[in-house]
């Protein structure tokens, strides 16, 4: 739950000048092939703290309700990643966010299946803390 409009929100999580900002995960992201905002079927890179960066394409843009994206290009661990995002307005200044990612990992990864899924999950969580602290103050 964040104490900010859906839309507000929406907004601060998709502009990636503020990206780095809130996004404590990553140490770059950037929209790519001449692209300057997000929009259904445009490109971006991120690259995480650790140095594995990963290519995605937005599948859906519904402002300020959801986000999609699908890798196109990324870390050999992962033989499919897709994310959504979700903002849901639950009163007139507090929303809901939602992190949702699935994946497929490629074999020997899949013997570390529970550990990266845990790992995943603490730095989502993480995201998210980082976002609402962010984003309330802002």
């Amino acid at each position: 739950m964040i104490n900010k409009p859906a839309e507000v929100i929406f907004d601060y999580t998709q502009d990636y000048g503020k990206r780095l900002d809130w996004d404590t995960f990553l140490k770059q992201a950037e929209l790519i092939n001449g692209a300057t905002e997000p929009d259904k079927g445009v490109k971006a890179w991120c690259v995480a703290r650790n140095g594995i960066g990963m290519e995605t394409r937005y599948v859906t843009y519904s402002r300020p309700r959801t986000t999609a994206v699908k890798m196109t290009k990324g870390p050999y661990m992962f033989r499919t990643f897709a994310g959504s995002w979700t903002f849901s307005t639950v009163e007139e200044d507090k929303s809901k966010v939602t992190f949702f990612y699935t994946y497929r990992l490629r074999f020997p990864f899949t013997l570390l299946g529970p550990i990266i899924k845990s790992n995943l999950r603490n730095n989502v969580r993480q995201r998210l803390r980082d976002l609402k602290k962010c984003v309330e103050v802002a």
